[in-house]
């Protein structure tokens, strides 16, 4: 599915399948209970909600196209809410021509806590990737969204208007680094990994053989 989907299926000359219709498909036919998907996407993410019928919201744009999730949903930590509709900051005109004008449903800061049904998730200020870069991490299932902080084996790039190297590894030392060794991390794109795994990395400076 995907940009990158359509070009190669008229290459291969096979049917394609938009994203959101594969989704939704696919749960319907192996997960028919669920109220509410979240596709994590490298240009955009979508949420697809199922109760009363199909209501599918995503957000505009993911900084830089490089799968920040967290940085570009509704919630943004009031650091970065300024940055949202700067197009030297997003990026917007490296993938869209027309102007995007957003504004934050909510603002967040590090320590809140955000509530999805049972789950609690206490918000991580993570800057680096970007300067209002956010981490979610849940205690009760033991596991880290991490973004374009932290990925298996690496971090994010800090190329990017108000990255900063020197922040991003700040945040995963000082900050994920602590954070109970059998945690999950979940990046914003890519596999997975756990944070007893990354420690070597960053507390011993080893690398890590993938």
């Amino acid at each position: 599915t995907g940009s990158g989907g359509l070009t190669l299926s008229k290459h291969l000359e096979i049917p394609f399948v938009q994203e959101v219709v594969a989704v939704a498909s696919s749960l319907k036919d192996y997960a028919p209970q669920t109220d509410v998907a979240i596709e994590l996407g490298g240009e955009d993410a979508k949420i697809i909600y199922f109760t009363g019928g199909i209501d599918q919201r995503m957000n505009g744009i993911c900084a830089g196209g490089t799968g920040s999730f967290i940085d570009q949903m509704a919630t943004l930590l009031k650091t970065d809410a300024e940055g949202l509709n700067d197009a030297s900051i997003n990026l917007t005109p490296y993938i869209r021509d027309e102007k995007i004008e957003l504004e934050a449903d909510s603002r967040i800061d590090g320590g809140d806590l955000i509530h999805l049904g049972d789950l609690e998730f206490k918000v991580i200020h993570t800057p680096g990737h970007t300067k209002g870069g956010t981490s979610l991490y849940c205690e009760s299932e033991k596991c880290l969204f991490s973004g374009d902080t932290l990925f298996r084996g690496t971090w994010g790039r800090t190329d990017l208007p108000t990255s900063s190297r020197e922040d991003i590894m700040n945040s995963i030392t000082n900050k994920l680094m602590k954070l109970p060794d059998e945690t999950i991390v979940y990046p914003g794109h890519g596999v997975s990994t756990r944070i007893k795994d990354e420690k070597p990395i960053y507390l011993e400076l080893k690398p890590k053989l993938i």
